[in-house]
């Protein structure tokens, strides 16, 4: 019997630098829930600016982050653009079962590829 998988370890390209200097690379993202893709929405930060989303939603299901006791919103606000590139590409791919669904046409019975969009876009 195989067991459901709900999260998984990464390594960053470059790393969170904390105030320290201390470089962390290896964390931990788990999936994420209905809860956290709608608590985000009340955030004020992101109801000002919606490109904000992915950092609270990040702050929320990233569990790990090298030796630091928090992963907190400051922290993924600080790491570097391709690190949170990263995170937000593997975020999709793992709350994603398929992108890419088949569907038919009510009208004409037809069947065909939809693409559903990611978030922030």
């Amino acid at each position: 019997m195989s067991s459901f998988k709900t999260e998984y370890e990464f390594v960053l390209p470059r790393g969170y630098v904390d105030a320290e200097g201390n470089v962390h690379r290896e964390g931990v993202m788990r999936l994420a829930n209905a809860k956290d893709e709608i608590i985000p929405l009340n955030d004020l930060r992101v109801q000002r600016n919606r490109a904000y989303l992915i950092i609270v939603l990040l702050a929320r299901v990233i569990t790990e982050l090298g030796t630091l006791d928090e992963v907190n919103a400051q922290v993924i606000e600080n790491l570097f653009a391709g690190d949170l590139r990263f995170l937000e590409e593997m975020y999709n791919r793992i709350n994603e079962d398929e992108a890419m669904v088949t569907v038919t046409c009510p009208e004409c019975g037809a069947r065909f590829e939809k693409e559903f969009g990611r978030l922030g876009e």
